[in-house]
């Protein structure tokens, strides 16, 4: 455990970060060559893999409930320096990944094919969607109890194990994915689901390798069999402040089977070309999500201890930080875009989709890293309705607009990255007006009672018996 309450905040986040950018660059690395991969099966496997990949949000959605709800109550406890309160939080936490991993597992199968046969532009790229997400789900259900143990360790100040764990299961992807794609030495070519299935196999490991951390008598967090007991009011108290974060991915998800689904009268090159596009954002965007990561642990802890003047200065801090690292980011996809989507795609069509997406939705970057930053400190206070809000605003600025204007003729696809660029500062206006509001209530904490003589001196009394 590491305390956050002392000690520069600068330090605190760039330490952080730092273990958390090393394991989003081998995610990054992992989504990248995964699709290289994939990417010499074809168009239509590109397609099928991103419509696939869309379960994904589904489940950073559920994930991002029970994360940001497990972060915040274990730091405030770690902060208030309530050991035994912090343990009991880590272990509901692990029941309710449990709980919710089997939900999600018989439900993503249930809807598999309905949802395949929905969203692919032919029937080939919709049995492609099926054979990954056959496997692909399961391995999605285990990232639950990923979530929940990483989100504790996180929350206590301790961002290497993670980093390890998260580290070791991408390269476990890395080298499985080519062999079990092709066939390389077993003689049998899975093709896009042998993806899947080297993301299931990486996720099993993680999960045991995680369990290690928490197994020695010395752990800080540890498995307790009376703190397992299912207590609903301590649910219900995680999931209020993480169902808004949750519900916030939610709407992000839905927003992405909206495009695909205006995308499919254009072909699955179109579809190829977003899909390439949006995993590249998601790969450049992996350094303000480590920042991210590590705004809510630091703010968090200093907000269990009540600290205004450290809970503040964190998102200052954080802001600039940020800020500094889009910029560098706007200019490498204005400058390079046809270099960074002809990796995955030499069809020119996937191509012309895939560029023009990057050049024009890189304008949005600052403004997504300060709301990113701005949601981070909403889970740290323990409130993330206020990001909720921003983000529903955003996203009904863009799918209502777009899909009335896909009913127009002359419709293009780009003019929803237009939409998504403005909604964004819209979105980005309204955090920051949220959040100034956030710290005016909730940083408002009551002075300590002060001791008059006599208490003070019979205090001092029964401090020396």
């Amino acid at each position: 455990m590491e305390d956050l309450t002392t000690g520069p905040l600068t330090r605190h986040l760039l330490k952080t970060t730092s273990f958390m950018l090393v394991t989003m660059i081998f995610q990054t690395l992992y989504y990248l060559i995964d699709l290289f991969w994939v990417g010499r099966l074809g168009t239509q496997a590109i397609a099928a893999v991103g419509i696939a990949g869309n379960f994904t949000f589904i489940v950073l959605a559920l994930t991002q409930m029970l994360g940001v709800g497990t972060t915040t109550v274990v730091s405030h406890a770690v902060g208030r320096k309530n050991h035994a309160e912090a343990q009991l939080m880590f272990n509901q936490a692990q029941v309710l990944a449990v709980v919710t991993g089997i939900a999600f597992l018989i439900v993503g199968m249930l809807v598999r094919l309905p949802y395949s046969r929905a969203l692919s532009p032919d029937a080939e790229t919709a049995a492609l969607a099926a054979q990954y997400l056959l496997w692909f789900i399961p391995a999605m259900a285990l990232q639950f109890l990923m979530v929940a143990a990483g989100a504790a360790l996180r929350a206590v100040g301790n961002f290497k194990a993670g980093m390890i764990v998260s580290t070791g299961s991408v390269i476990t992807n890395m080298v499985l994915a080519p062999f079990l794609i092709f066939g390389w030495w077993t003689g049998h070519a899975y093709g896009v689901a042998g993806a899947a299935i080297s993301s299931l196999i990486a996720v099993v490991v993680a999960v045991v390798w995680f369990a290690w951390y928490f197994l020695p008598k010395g752990s800080y967090l540890r498995f307790v069999r009376a703190d397992l007991k299912p207590r609903f009011p301590l649910w219900r108290k995680m999931l209020s402040i993480g169902l808004p974060a949750g519900f916030e991915f939610a709407m992000m998800g839905s927003y992405l089977v909206l495009v695909y689904a205006l995308a499919r009268p254009f072909g699955a090159a179109a579809q190829a070309g977003f899909g390439i596009g949006q995993r590249v954002i998601q790969a450049l965007f992996m350094p303000a999500v480590a920042l991210g990561f590590s705004v809510a642990p630091v703010a968090g802890q200093n907000f269990g201890a009540r600290s205004r003047e450290r809970v503040v200065d964190t998102f200052r801090k954080a802001a600039y930080m940020v800020s500094a690292l889009m910029v560098l980011l706007v200019i490498v996809c204005l400058t390079a875009p046809g270099a960074l989507i002809g990796v995955f795609s030499k069809d020119p069509a996937v191509l012309a989709v895939g560029t023009g997406y990057l050049r024009i939705v890189s304008w949005n970057f600052l403004a997504s890293g300060l709301v990113f930053v701005a949601s981070s400190m909403f889970q740290a206070m323990g409130n993330t309705v206020p990001s909720l809000v921003a983000s529903g605003t955003r996203i009904l600025l863009v799918a209502v607009p777009a899909i009335l204007l896909s009913r127009t003729p002359g419709f293009q696809l780009n003019w929803i990255w237009y939409l998504s660029v403005g909604a964004v500062f819209v979105q980005l206006t309204l955090s920051l007006l949220l959040l100034r509001r956030e710290f005016r209530r909730r940083l408002t904490f009551p002075a300590k009672p002060k001791l008059d003589d006599n208490t003070a001196v019979a205090s001092a009394m029964v401090a020396a018996e």
